[in-house]
């Protein structure tokens, strides 16, 4: 691996995770906030806005090798593509990025936030929030959901020669397959939780609830905030357990 340039690294980090949640913040507010052009755009139009979030996000982040996410990070590192100090690095990055994002894309709507009175609406803007509350179901959808999201990437980087999470080349990990990842994972394991899939695109924008004058915002949900940030570690560590079933044959 050549030689990386700590700062540079972060800072593509907070610019890839900062455009990946602004825009994919943005299009759940355009959805659900009452008066917004997009209300009562549905989950599919939620799926596709979050993916295009995804390919915008990578597109800009290629120096850091567009992680955008602590679960494909610890992917990353058990797989001995990235060191401990670049994913520590590349997780606040995630954290900062997500937050600033999330920010962003609550002063494009701040009127909306305004004129909307259901603080569970205000939230889900920001992070996810399950359709039936049982933490150890809802945590398992995560792990299924995150497996699913770094054990195909991991299974793009076999289509070309460059390495996943390489700084200064994507390789195979190109913007587009990614992004129609996402959206799969999505419409197809979304239901349950949200799919937060990413601890970094839950934890920090529900921060940014937290903190923001949002009207009639109420709780940020903590009691519920681990599950999006433990099942997706537990499901990237999965999936670079089991890469090597990507070599059989």
């Amino acid at each position: 691996m050549d030689e990386v340039n700590l700062g540079l690294y972060f800072l593509s980090e907070v610019i890839g995770t900062g455009m990946l949640i602004l825009l994919g913040a943005g299009v759940v507010a355009n959805a659900i906030l009452v008066k917004a052009k997009g209300f009562g755009g549905g989950f599919l139009m939620i799926n596709w806005g979050w993916g295009l979030a995804v390919f915008a996000g990578v597109l800009v982040s290629v120096y850091s090798g567009s992680i955008l996410n602590p679960a494909v990070g610890i992917g990353l590192l058990i797989a001995g593509n990235i060191t401990f100090p670049m994913f520590l690095i590349a997780t606040a990055g995630e954290l900062v990025g997500a937050f600033l994002g999330a920010v962003l894309a609550w002063a494009a709507y701040r009127q909306h936030f305004d004129e909307e009175a259901d603080p569970d609406a205000k939230l889900g803007v920001f992070s996810t929030g399950p359709a039936i509350r049982s933490y150890g179901h809802n945590l398992i959808t995560e792990i299924i959901g995150t497996f699913v999201l770094v054990f195909v990437i991991f299974a793009f980087a076999q289509w070309g020669d460059v390495e996943v999470g390489t700084p200064g080349g994507l390789g195979p990990l190109t913007a587009l397959p990614v992004a129609l990842l996402v959206v799969g994972i999505g419409a197809s394991l979304g239901g349950p939780t949200g799919y937060a899939i990413n601890p970094a695109r839950d934890l920090g924008p529900r921060i940014a609830h937290a903190l923001l004058p949002i009207k009639g915002k109420g709780s940020s949900d903590w009691g519920y905030s681990w599950v999006p940030v433990v099942g997706p570690l537990i499901g990237g560590a999965l999936a670079a357990l089991a890469r090597p079933l990507l070599s059989l044959g």
